[in-house]
Formats: structure tokens, C-alpha cells, sequence
């Protein structure tokens, strides 16, 4: 069994309208996945500082982060990060280029677990449902253009409030959805703006939304989580 969780941290910043890294951290620790995407994981100008920096995740946690950052200082690719359980091997990782007008991008790790070789695909997609579409279908193709195939999760804010409809309507064609429930705004949870994708390798176990305390605080999102299992 494989626990995947998906989380936009908002960099840090939570309901409060402070920044706490540890808050974030001990929300992760909680949910307790194998393979973590997050989004807003950078800070947004100068250097893109990561807010989980190394030294917290090699104190305090049990996960590494995926090296697909492009700048020194960053985590990820425009704010798309990934975390794996320190016990994982990562086979290989890049970032993937969105079309886009705003700056958006996504990335994409295939990590050797106990449940065998897998792809997992980290994103935050554009405000506008025409973009969105076309980053959708952007992911997809890069996905099915790799050589090797290995079973697959998508995650991330797919900024979709409507559904059935717009990108997720394009990436229901080939991957099923986890029914995690809304989870923004945290502290009154209406939209399903974050989503976890499986490809037809998965069977969905169980998921849901991550409603703690802490996690009300610590993110103007919950982070959504969900255990696979092979279909």
C-alpha cells in the first residue's frame, strides 16, 4: 500500500497570516505519506527560497525533497516540489515547461518505493480555464511521451472549481479521480481546487482531506491524501 498526500502550503503563510515552516512540517508529519506534492513551496520573489529548507527536513522529518529545483536556493520548479521518504530511491526527475502566461510549471519524479517503481507528477495550474486545458494536455503528453511507463499519480491545485468540466473532464480520459472532498478554503472547506489522479495501475484504497487543527492554521488549503494499492 502506498499513502500519497497533496498540499499547497501557501509558502509557509498560514490562516494567521504568519509564516511557520514547523507548522507545515508538523501538518505533514500528521498525515504521515509516502510521497508528498507540494505547491507554493518557494518563496515567490528574489532567490525562490525554499521554506522547508534541508536542514528541517533532515532534523524533523522522515522525507527528502526530489532535486528538480532549477534555481540554488529553491525546492522546486515555480513552487512545485516533491518530497519522498528518506528510505526511497529516486530513479529520475525533471521539471516540466507549461504553457502559460503567468509563471507555472510542473515536475515529475519516478522514485523506487516498496511498492515498486513509480511516476508521480506535481502541479499547480494556471487561474484560467483556457491555459489550465492546455497545461493539462501538456502534462499528459509529456507523460505518455516517456519511454518507460511505470503505474502513475498526478497531484496538485488544479484551480478547477467546476466538475466534470475544463481540465478535469481532459485528464478523466486516462486517470481516475481519488474523491478526497473540497479542501479550500480551510477554514470553510467549499471548493475541490486540489486533486490526486491515479492511472489504471492504481485502485483507490481510501482518501480524504486532512481537517486537523493545525492543518486549519498552517495553509489557507488542507492537504488531501489517498492510499493506493496495485489494481
Amino acid at each position: 500500500m502506498l499513502k500519497v498526500a497533496s498540499y499547497n502550503m501557501r509558502k509557509g503563510i498560514g490562516t494567521d497570516r504568519r509564516r511557520n515552516p514547523d507548522r507545515i512540517l508538523e501538518v505533514l508529519r500528521e498525515i504521515d505519506a509516502d510521497v508528498v506534492a507540494l505547491q507554493e513551496a518557494d518563496r515567490r520573489f528574489g532567490a525562490r527560497e525554499c521554506v522547508l529548507t534541508p536542514h528541517l527536513l533532515d532534523e524533523h522529518s522522515d522525507w527528502q525533497a526530489v532535486a528538480v529545483g532549477l534555481r540554488a536556493a529553491s525546492m522546486g520548479w515555480h513552487g512545485n516540489a516533491l518530497l519522498v521518504r528518506k528510505s526511497a530511491q529516486i530513479v529520475d526527475c525533471e521539471a516540466i515547461h507549461l504553457p502559460a502566461l503567468e509563471p507555472r510549471g510542473a515536475v515529475m519524479a519516478d522514485v523506487r518505493t516498496a511498492s515498486g517503481v513509480i511516476r508521480v507528477v506535481g502541479m499547480h495550474l494556471d487561474l484560467s480555464g483556457l491555459w489550465r486545458r492546455r497545461q493539462a494536455a501538456a502534462i499528459m503528453a509529456h507523460v505518455e511521451s516517456c519511454t518507460q511507463r511505470y503505474p502513475t499519480v498526478l497531484m496538485g491545485d488544479l484551480n478547477e472549481w467546476t466538475r466534470g468540466s475544463g481540465c478535469l473532464r481532459d485528464f478523466a480520459r486516462d486517470y481516475a479521480f481519488a474523491a478526497t472532498g473540497p479542501s479550500f478554503h480551510a477554514r470553510r472547506p467549499v471548493g475541490r481546487l486540489d486533486r490526486i489522479m491515479v492511472s489504471r495501475d492504481w485502485r483507490i484504497e481510501a482518501c480524504g482531506v486532512h481537517a486537523s487543527a493545525t492543518a486549519r492554521k498552517a495553509s489557507d488549503h488542507l492537504p488531501i491524501w489517498a492510499t493506493l494499492v496495485p489494481a
